[in-house]
C-alpha cells in the first residue's frame, strides 16, 4: 500500500496520479488525513497523560519519604484514574489506527510516469511487435482444442466430469508437453540466476494480504473455509512472502527467484468464445519470476525481466507482442506492467502469455520487506518485481495452432530434448 507519509506529503500527486488509473482517491485521501489528525491528536492526549502519571509518580515516591502519607495516596488515586483515561486513550488509538489502515489499504497503487491513462485493454501501447512468424495455415486449421482431441493431449470434458468447466485433463504427450514447458522454463530462469523455489499451494491471510490480493481480490480467489486458507492465484503470492518482516542487506539485491506452481482463479463472470479450450481456465500451470531489488534500480531490472520474458517466446518461435498497459487495464497493486501477447493463427487472435511488473514499494510496505544500507546501517522498503515466464495454457493453444502441419505438430528445438520427440503425431 501507498505509505501514510507519502499521501501526507503528496496528497494532490496521489489524487491526480490515480485518476490515471481511474481510481477516485480525492475521498479517500481526505478521510486519512483527517483520520491521521485525529490519531496524532490522541497520541499528544496519550502522551501528555502518560507524562503526567510519570511525574505524579515521583512525587508520590517523594511523599513518601517526607511521611506525607496522606497527600501520597491522594496522589497514588489521581494517577490510577489518569491510568484509566490513559487506556481508554489506547483503546481509542488501536481503533483509528484500524480505520486508518482499512482506508490506506483501498488505495491502489501509484502509477508510473511512462503510464499513460486508458479505460481498458484498447487503449494499451504496443511497444513491440514481431509478427514476422506468423504462419498462414491452410484451409481447415483446426483450434487447438479440436487439435488436442484429435491428438488424445487434452480431455475437457473429463475434467468437468471430475470437477467441473476449466479444469482440464492432460494426458499422454499432452502431460508430457506440460512437463516439457515447465522444466524449459525453469532451465532458463536458473540460467538467468534465479534461484528455484518450490512454494506451498495454499497462503493464509496475511499472506494474501502482503501481496496484495487481499482485501482486492479475494472474490477471485478460492477460499479453504475450514482451514481459512487460499488457494494461490499465482506463485508471486508465495514466493514474495518469504520476505515479509524480513530486514535483507543491501549487498544481497537483487533477490531473484523463480518458481512453477499450479494456479487457481475462480475467474467469476466469464463466459462465452473466448473461454474455450485452454483460453481461460479455473486451475493452470505457470513458472514464475519474483525480484526484490534496490529502488534506484528496480525499473532497469524491470526492462531486464522483460528481455528475458521476451527470449523465452523467441525461442518458442512464435510471433509476439509487447504491450505497456495502460492506467484502466492495470492491476491494484502494480506501478507499470507489461504484458506479453502470442498470436494465435486458427483463433485469429492474440493471447496473453505473460505480465511483468513493478510494485515499488506497494507490497513491500504491507509486507514490512526492508532492507539495510550497508553504509548507513539505515533501513528503508524494497522494490518488488514479478512476471511469468511463462504461464503455460496459451502457450500451448499457440503452439498446437500455429505448428500443425498434414503429418503432425512440430516442436520447437527448445523443447525437444524435454520431449523426447520433434513432433506430435496422432
Amino acid at each position: 500500500m501507498l505509505t501514510l507519509k507519502f499521501i501526507q506529503e503528496n496528497p494532490e500527486a496521489v489524487i491526480a496520479g490515480l485518476k490515471i488509473k481511474n481510481f477516485d482517491a480525492e475521498p479517500y485521501v481526505k478521510q486519512i488525513l483527517a483520520k491521521d489528525d485525529e490519531r496524532r491528536a490522541t497520541q499528544k492526549e496519550q502522551d501528555d497523560i502518560l507524562a503526567q502519571i510519570n511525574s505524579i509518580s515521583k512525587q508520590i515516591g517523594q511523599l513518601f519519604k517526607e511521611g506525607k502519607a496522606a497527600e501520597a495516596n491522594e496522589l497514588k488515586k489521581k494517577s490510577g484514574e489518569l491510568g484509566e483515561t490513559q487506556k481508554a486513550l489506547g483503546a481509542k488509538l488501536d481503533a483509528i489506527n484500524a480505520e486508518l489502515n482499512d482506508i490506506l489499504v483501498r488505495l491502489p497503487n501509484m502509477p508510473y510516469k511512462l503510464v499513460k491513462p486508458g479505460k481498458g485493454a484498447e487503449d494499451n501501447e504496443i511497444v513491440k511487435l514481431v509478427d514476422d512468424k506468423i504462419p498462414h495455415l491452410p484451409e481447415g486449421a483446426k483450434p487447438h482444442w479440436e487439435l488436442a482431441k484429435d491428438y488424445d493431449l487434452i480431455d475437457f470434458e473429463l475434467g468437468v466430469k471430475i470437477t467441473g468447466a476449466g479444469f482440464p485433463v492432460y494426458k499422454g504427450k499432452g502431460a508430457k508437453l506440460q512437463r516439457a514447458l515447465i522444466s524449459f522454463f525453469l532451465e532458463e530462469n536458473e540460467k538467468a540466476g534465479y534461484l528455484e523455489i518450490e512454494p506451498p499451494l495454499m497462503v493464509n491471510e496475511a499472506s494474501g494480504y502482503g501481496t496484495g490480493q487481499l482485501p482486492d481480490k479475494e472474490g477471485q480467489m478460492y477460499h479453504v473455509n475450514l482451514d481459512n486458507l487460499y488457494l494461490i492465484p499465482t506463485a508471486e503470492v508465495p514466493v514474495t512472502n518469504l520476505y515479509r518482516d524480513v530486514i535483507v542487506s543491501s549487498k544481497d539485491l537483487p533477490i531473484k527467484n523463480t518458481a512453477y506452481s499450479a494456479c487457481f482463479r475462480r475467474e467469476a463472470g466469464s463466459y462465452g468464445k473466448d473461454v474455450r479450450g485452454l483460453n481461460r481456465l479455473h486451475q493452470f500451470d505457470k513458472v514464475e519470476i519474483v525480484c526484490i531489488e534496490h529502488p534506484s534500480r528496480s525499473y532497469e531490472t524491470l526492462d531486464k525481466m522483460v528481455a528475458h520474458v521476451e527470449s523465452l517466446v523467441q525461442k518458442l518461435g512464435l510471433p509476439y507482442r509487447i504491450l505497456r498497459l495502460c492506467g484502466g487495464d492495470m492491476s491494484f497493486t502494480s506501478a507499470m506492467t507489461y504484458d506479453f501477447e502470442v498470436f494465435s493463427a486458427a483463433q485469429k487472435r492474440w493471447l496473453e502469455v505473460s505480465s511483468v511488473s513493478n510494485f515499488e514499494t506497494f507490497q513491500a510496505n504491507r509486507l514490512k520487506l526492508r532492507f539495510r544500507d550497508e553504509e548507513t546501517k539505515k533501513t528503508q522498503l524494497a522494490h518488488t518485481l514479478n512476471g511469468s515466464s511463462l504461464a503455460l495454457p496459451r502457450i500451448v493453444a499457440a503452439l498446437l495452432e500455429n505448428n500443425q502441419t498434414p503429418e503432425g505438430i512440430k516442436l520447437p528445438e527448445c523443447i525437444q530434448k524435454f520431449m523426447g520427440c520433434s513432433m506430435l503425431t496422432k
